[in-house]
């Protein structure tokens, strides 16, 4: 008997032992996973000595993704008495427990050979987009395979697998070892889950060294591992999957499309968006809270939908403010209003900044009302450690106040998704008593969560029942609370003297027929000034949450460099009016009625979109539309990765900002 094969016997002989034929199996069909991807991209490949590197650096991200996987094995094996392995019964459980770990790792095999003849790379954050659209991804792989037939095939390969491993005497050896004691047991659980997690947790994507070509980098990464990172780097790389222009190219087109509304570039030719903007007259310093509000979706409103009579209060707030007939979210989820509302940037692919790592210090509309002598703050009514939020937040010009922050008196109400708005408003009117003592103007953005599933609110507020009527209670509820706190706020001296944004973060639901339904992105911006800092009235242009910064601090007349994508959309031509929208992977601008959609891998679809019927009708795509498109999105895409959309420091706002005649 040679060293190695007396090392694993003394292995397999103990409890834990489990854990070799796991990592047997799991490395095994890694390898043969990427030896059929090496086949199936055999005439895209380098084959050069890169491919052996690809393979050895498969074989660590292997072991890292079998580490993790091992886990409940490990869990299993350490706490389970040591009757269990005592009858024979036992050797038929671990005989279908091992079938089934087979069948899953051949299922996700199989699952890899798909996404790759989709989208030649192994798991990404595409593949994460599928995790969470799992209606539309599971009807399209009923359409698009035959998939009793996958199934049936995967059992068949399970069960040979299971054959051939039975065949070496590995199972029946580790079944008929000598299982030690408890204490032992456990010291050796112990030990193993402090290895794996530590290994696991230490092995990154990006020790990966940069291959020449993409796909012998890909071939060099595990699926599985791959799934992981894209859940904890929250990126889907632009420049890899998107239509793409020389940077250069890009930012002189974005730098034309800045200067519609005639703001100044200050490093003309440069790959930045810093310019100075200047409005005439002398600039506002009002207090400004912002109330956005959870999945407010424009159909609510009776003053889009006449049908609608959940927004009795809004309606009448509406009829003293300005309103933003025409304004569209960014995307599809709060993470994405946030980012659209605070960064003024487009919705780049993966996840949002707000939950992307290095996220801190960018140039925010906090960091700008910070710069002018403003309180900011972040008010939110769940727990601000949901979605990144309170990091996102609080490294980026804005104070933090949360339900983990407050006393539990001040919560009358709460469910798993936070407190009331009512509760929520009362912090607010607490925050902003404090904020005007202090004589220093205060900028809050608060965020609601009560038109959030379980739509659960306090009863004997509205005429419809808590959780039973639905959204539609949970809508009517947010609209009794916002009238109920501007009532309040009206009794307080410091009310006149404050503009009050109404706004949401996303619709109700993004489904639809088309690829991007631009329908369900149309959301309410109502702004209400009691004190005439902002004249009431409307805006029936084109706007998204991206130019809603620009176009606040405009109103306010203020000058000041700025790093946002978008405009004050008072200044442009209509014609230049503009909204950009998207999900995880489909990214959109729309024109008029002329839309483009960008989305993996490399393809363009440009439609004409009508207005009446929401349909989009496929049309030749316009060369000089989609470089403005691909201008927006890449080149904050570059801007993020290359970490130049960042906050202005105090002497570089000093030297760009001359601001006019202060009106307090």
């Amino acid at each position: 008997m040679n060293t190695s094969t007396g090392i694993l016997s003394k292995l397999l002989v103990r409890r834990h032992g489990g854990l070799v034929l796991f990592f047997a199996v799991f490395l095994g069909l890694s390898f043969l996973t990427r030896v059929a991807l090496l086949i199936k991209a055999a005439h895209d490949v380098t084959w050069t000595l890169s491919l052996v590197g690809a393979f050895g650096w498969g074989m660590v991200y292997d072991l890292g993704a079998a580490a993790f996987a091992s886990l409940p094995l490990a869990l299993l094996l350490t706490v389970l008495p040591a009757w269990f392995f005592a009858g024979r019964w036992t050797h038929w459980v671990a005989y279908a427990a091992a079938f089934l770990i087979i069948f899953a790792l051949i299922f996700g095999g199989v699952a890899e050979w798909t996404f790759w003849d989709e989208f030649g790379v192994r798991f990404n954050f595409i593949a994460v987009d599928y995790l969470v659209y799992t209606q539309e991804v599971i009807g399209n792989i009923r359409e698009s395979y035959n998939l009793p037939a996958i199934l049936t095939g995967v059992a068949a390969g399970a069960a040979l697998g299971l054959w051939v491993i039975g065949r070496t005497g590995w199972p029946a050896r580790w079944l008929a070892g000598e299982h030690e004691k408890a204490k032992t047991r456990y010291a050796a659980g112990a030990l193993w889950f402090t290895g794996a997690v530590a290994f696991g947790s230490v092995l990154s994507s990006d020790w990966q060294p940069n291959f020449h070509n993409n796909f012998n980098r890909e071939l060099g990464k595990n699926g599985l591992w791959s799934l992981f990172s894209a859940f904890k780097n929250n990126v889907l790389k632009y420049a890899q999957f998107y239509p793409t222009l020389p940077d250069d190219e890009v930012f002189k087109v974005l730098a034309a499309r800045l200067a519609a509304d005639g703001a100044v570039p200050v490093q003309p030719g440069e790959a930045d968006t810093l310019r100075l903007v200047r409005n005439d007259g002398p600039e506002l310093r009002p207090n400004v809270i912002q109330i956005t509000v959870e999945s407010l979706s424009a159909d609510f409103l009776s003053i889009f939908n006449r049908a609608s009579n959940l927004t009795p209060h809004l309606a009448e707030i509406a009829g003293k403010s300005l309103v933003f007939d025409n304004f569209y979210a960014t995307g599809t989820r709060t993470d994405r209003g946030m980012e659209a509302l605070t960064l003024a940037v487009p919705p780049t692919p993966g996840r949002s900044l707000v939950k992307r790592p290095r996220n801190e210090n960018l140039f925010t509309l906090g960091s700008v009302f910070q710069a002018k002598g403003y309180d900011t703050a972040f008010i939110y009514g769940g727990f601000g450690y949901f979605d990144n939020m309170n990091y996102f937040f609080g490294h980026n010009g804005y104070r933090v106040i949360d339900r983990t922050g407050v006393p539990k008196p001040d919560i009358t109400f709460a469910n798993v998704w936070g407190v009331c708005d009512e509760d929520l408003f009362r912090w607010t009117m607490r925050e902003a008593d404090a904020g005007a003592a202090t004589g220093r103007p205060f900028h809050y953005f608060v965020m609601t969560t009560s038109n959030h599933r379980p739509f659960t609110f306090p009863d004997g507020r509205i005429d419809l029942p808590s959780k039973v009527s639905g959204r539609a209670g949970a809508v009517k509820y947010t609209d009794f609370a916002i009238g109920e706190f501007l009532r309040e706020a009206e009794k307080k001296p410091w009310f006149k003297n404050t503009v009050f944004v109404i706004v949401a973060d996303h619709c109700a639901s993004s489904a639809g027929r088309t690829e991007l339904p631009i329908q369900n992105y149309h959301i309410p911006l109502i702004i209400y000034s009691p004190g005439g800092h902002i004249a009431s009235g409307h805006i029936k242009t084109l706007t998204s949450q991206m130019d809603y910064a620009p176009t606040l601090l405009g109103l306010l007349h203020w000058s000041y460099a700025s790093r946002f994508f978008g405009h004050d959309v008072r200044r442009i031509a209509p014609g230049a009016a503009h909204a950009l929208l998207g999900n995880y992977q489909k990214l959109g601008l729309r024109k008029g009625d002329d839309f483009i959609v960008l989305k993996p891998v490399r393809q363009t679809a440009q439609f004409v979109y009508n207005v009446h019927d929401f349909s989009l009708t496929p049309r030749p795509t316009d060369e000089a539309f989609r470089a403005e498109a691909i201008s927006y999105y890449q080149a904050a895409s570059y801007l993020y990765e290359h970490n130049l959309y960042h906050a202005l420091s105090p002497d570089e706002f000093s030297r760009y900002n001359q601001p006019a005649t202060t009106n307090p």
